[in-house]
């Protein structure tokens, strides 16, 4: 699967468009594994590799910087990588915390 399409990538705000928005800021993609619990929920994209947005590890959620490249690379049991919520809507950083 691929986890970035164009169409999710021009989607996407540069980093910092959102600054100041909190929890209003729009997820735009979700990434999960499916062999654990963590989810990535991407509100900007600097158009290249860098994301931001919520990361949540089952333990605790947190704002932050993550890496398509890093996603990507990921392997988890029986080989299965990351991969993308493809019937995931639009929602609110409040909404997915």
């Amino acid at each position: 699967m691929k986890l970035l399409t164009n169409e999710i990538r021009k989607s996407l705000p540069a980093l910092g468009t959102t600054d100041g928005q909190g929890d209003k800021a729009i997820v735009r993609v979700k990434f999960f594994t499916p062999t654990s619990s963590w989810t990535w929920y991407a509100t900007e994209f600097d158009g290249q590799d860098t994301f931001f947005g919520l990361v949540d590890s089952g333990y605790c959620k947190e704002l932050g910087y993550f890496s398509l490249s890093e996603l990507q690379s990921v392997r988890g049991p029986y080989g299965l990588g990351i991969e993308r919520d493809m019937y995931f809507g639009r929602k609110t950083i409040g909404e997915v915390r």
